[in-house]
């Protein structure tokens, strides 16, 4: 008996085997799945008012903490002009008084957002549990 050798066809040869390279992107798919529900997007959390008339305005300011900062980055914290420094300790003072105040920080359109960002890390500091951002009366 003879034996017999067989022969590869060019067909055989022209095959490619994809089950690898689908198991590799559905890893790939899970993997991106799972890593993307971890993903936390860092920001602030703003509460933006609804329409209020000036009188109710008027009447939040006198139970609140009124903190301004105007297009020149000036900072004023009631009546007073104060340093960016100086913006925690007088809201940690005022809410000594009356720790359920509530803080309003109004901003001008024109003022830098490095410095409204560091008055309001500032006024969480220094125990304001959900300030409000208004803006400037025009």
């Amino acid at each position: 008996m003879g034996r017999r050798i067989r022969r590869r066809s060019a067909e055989d040869d022209s095959e490619v085997n994809v089950t690898p390279m689908l198991d590799v992107v559905f890893i790939m798919l899970i993997f991106f799945i799972v890593t993307a529900s971890f993903v936390k997007e860092s920001g602030l959390d703003i509460n933006r008012p609804d329409g209020q008339t000036q009188n109710d305005e008027d009447d939040k300011d006198k139970k609140s903490i009124l903190v301004q900062i105007n297009g020149q980055d000036q900072i004023r914290v009631g009546p007073r002009v104060v340093d960016l420094r100086a913006v925690r300790p007088n809201i940690e003072n005022l809410l000594a008084e009356d720790p359920n105040k509530s803080v309003i920080v109004r901003v001008d359109e024109n003022a830098s957002n490095g410095v409204f960002v560091t008055v309001w890390d500032q006024a969480k500091q220094a125990g304001a549990a959900n300030p409000v951002l208004v803006q400037p009366a025009k």
